[in-house]
């Protein structure tokens, strides 16, 4: 009571309606901070993943060429063409 008595001093028409509704526009204000804030985290988590997704095939793609060439590489050393290697073959003799 002795709040809404000073409220009304300090505003004779709304009183404590007055610092409620200011209170209320506050709240309104901060919920749509929060939703905001929560829609730009969800927008970076998206862009995040999608960036995450674009390394790992990127990755894999250079994954697989190292292992094409390997495998060519590997190919050619280990081929079952007879004149492969033959200059090789004084080195060890």
């Amino acid at each position: 009571m002795v709040y809404e008595a000073n409220a009304r001093l300090r505003d004779p028409i709304y009183g404590c309606t007055g610092m409620i509704c200011h209170l209320q526009s506050q709240v309104s204000e901060l919920q749509a901070e929060v939703a905001k804030a929560q829609a730009e985290i969800l927008n970076m988590q998206c862009q995040n993943a999608s960036l995450i997704d674009l390394l790992c095939k990127g990755m894999a793609g250079t994954q697989n060429v190292e292992e094409n060439l390997i495998y060519d590489h590997n190919s050619t050393i280990f081929s079952d063409e007879p004149n492969v290697g033959v200059s090789w073959e004084h080195l060890w003799t």
